[in-house]
């Protein structure tokens, strides 16, 4: 497929409905993308005709069930360039990956004294988990600090990322300010002092060509429901040998080898780290969600959201009086735009956003420690995905306009 905008948006059937007597203009994909017709229609044949626990059944239902359920494992391994398909593992989500991670190899190998480093721009998910362990381990959290423009300043690397410190845990991608990071940089000095490097790719997977291999990433971690795929479905990559000295975390079917009343021995890779019955339409629906990007293409999708990003920022500077967050440098941005009216609470704009039929975000997404930085409550956040336009934009901005004109402001340029 190339890229047919308007094949595209036909393929997607919310966005011919209406929000609150008006055409959907949906911009909040950093929160969850909507859902092609294909994903759709791979999860309802699933329950219509395929539905079946995995891995234990001998019947046909469930050996059909299970070769679908493995195959989306592969799919995801060769989008994400990995290895082999047993480093993938299903989670239900970025957060739980992320405590996956915590959990068992950050429990095994943070001990009291280590260090972790972040960022001031972490989702939540990739800061609350490292405070409990680091409050558990007695460990130290360490940021790497901003600069104004929302890029990490990195003038003082090797200052903070030292030999004590044992794992490094940062975003791909910004879901605040769609920064984009300089990872290349950050990996290469924790290799010189012998420490792991974990990505949040919750936000980066969705928009940018990735190769764990190359990128040369321990742990990646993101989730379906960016992606066009279903909620409730995440992933979990990290380098196999990693992998095979993580114990389980979670106890309970599928996960072992042999179990007697006083103890267990557990399964191989990937099952060892995937108890109980998972998510099985979510994952077999992520597979064709991966089919659906892949026939679009990452970078023809990267190359359209900088097109639309761009065109929303003239547009949104030509508007005047807006404070805007993030570089002005499009090749560390992704299809992301924070903004704020000034005496406005970004809650009241999303609300006459609302009736307009626009659908952004508005608070702190997620993302408080930026918000204390920048000394403010939340942002106003507008997202883009393959399925946008710059009629979308255009309606964001008209939107924009009846906000100024109900709080009765003439903002300053």
């Amino acid at each position: 497929m190339s890229f047919d905008l308007e094949k595209i948006r036909k393929d997607f059937p919310i966005l011919s409905t209406q929000m609150n007597g008006k055409p959907l203009v949906f911009l909040d994909s950093a929160a969850s993308s909507q859902k092609p017709k294909s994903v759709i229609d791979t999860i309802r044949k699933y329950y219509e005709a395929e539905n079946a626990n995995i891995h234990r059944g001998v019947y046909y239902l469930s050996q059909k069930a299970t070769e679908k359920y493995e195959m989306a494992r592969i799919k995801t391994s060769r989008f994400i360039g990995a290895a082999c398909a047993k480093v993938v593992i299903f989670t239900r989500n970025t957060t739980e990956s992320i405590n996956l991670v915590a959990q068992s190899w950050g429990r095994t190998n943070i001990h009291e004294g280590d260090e972790i480093v972040l960022t001031e721009l972490e989702h939540h998910s990739n800061l609350v988990p490292w405070q409990m362990l680091a409050q558990e381990k007695q460990a130290v959290l360490k940021f790497i600090p901003l600069n104004q423009d929302s890029t990490l300043d990195l003038s003082n690397l090797d200052e903070i990322i030292t030999e004590r410190v044992k794992l490094v845990a940062l975003a791909q991608m910004s879901n605040v300010t769609g920064t984009i990071h300089d990872l290349s940089a950050i990996i290469r000095r924790a290799r010189e002092v012998g420490a792991k490097v974990l990505i949040d790719g919750a936000q980066g997977i969705c928009h940018l060509p990735t190769n764990v291999q190359k990128e040369d990433f321990d742990f990646y971690a993101f989730s379906a429901h960016k992606m066009l795929g279903p909620t409730g479905v995440g992933i979990l990559y990290a380098k196999e040998e990693i992998l095979d000295t993580m114990p389980p975390w979670m106890g309970g079917g599928d996960m072992i080898s042999k179990v007697w009343k006083d103890k267990s021995t557990y399964a191989d890779l990937p099952a060892r780290l995937e108890a109980g019955t998972p998510n099985i339409s979510g994952v077999i629906g992520f597979g064709a969600a991966l089919e659906y990007l892949e026939s679009v293409g990452m970078q023809e999708i990267r190359n359209h959201e900088l097109e639309l990003l761009q065109y929303a920022l003239d547009r949104l500077e030509d508007f005047g009086g807006l404070e805007l967050y993030g570089t002005d440098d499009l090749n560390k941005r992704g299809g992301v735009v924070s903004f704020n009216f000034p005496g406005v609470h970004p809650h009241d704009v999303g609300s006459i956003l609302d009736e307009e039929g626009i659908a952004i975000r508005v608070g702190h997404h997620c993302a408080q420690p930026f918000m204390d930085f920048k000394g403010i409550a939340g942002t106003c956040r507008a997202s883009f995905y393959l399925y946008n336009t710059k009629e979308d934009v255009d309606s964001l901005l008209v939107g924009l306009k009846k906000v100024k004109e109900i709080f009765g402001r003439v903002l300053k340029r």
